[in-house]
């Protein structure tokens, strides 16, 4: 893997993601590619950070999360970082147990009152 070397289009393509997202991510200091000129270039630790920064947004973390848990790992180490993982996993497991919820009630309200449409008519 450490012959990685994505341009930024590569880099797009390869996740799926517009320029203006890279830019962004940029930006915000979650990826810091190496710059020859205008040129941006990508080597294995942005894809490894850009491939956790999409599973964390998946995930339903925000982007403020996602770059203080990628700051963890440089400031105190890996086993720092794997317990703060732990607790925002935690948390956000919580968060979507409680939509699934919501969902479900809603989802059981609207078929109960398509029913009631259906045999009305």
């Amino acid at each position: 893997m450490s012959d990685i070397h994505l341009s930024f289009k590569e880099m797009c393509v390869k996740f799926d993601v517009t320029p203006r997202t890279l830019r962004y991510y940029e930006y915000i200091e979650l990826l810091a590619p190496e710059k020859e000129g205008r040129a941006r270039w990508y080597g294995p630790r942005e894809v490894a950070r850009m491939t956790l920064i999409l599973r964390g947004r998946r995930f339903g973390f925000s982007l403020e999360e996602i770059r203080q848990w990628l700051l963890i790992y440089r400031q105190q180490g890996t086993k720092p970082q794997m317990e703060a993982w732990v607790a925002l996993a935690d948390r956000q497991l919580e968060a979507l147990e409680r939509q699934r919820e919501e969902l479900d009630v809603t989802i059981a309200d609207l078929r109960a009152l398509r029913d009631t449409a259906t045999s009305a008519g």
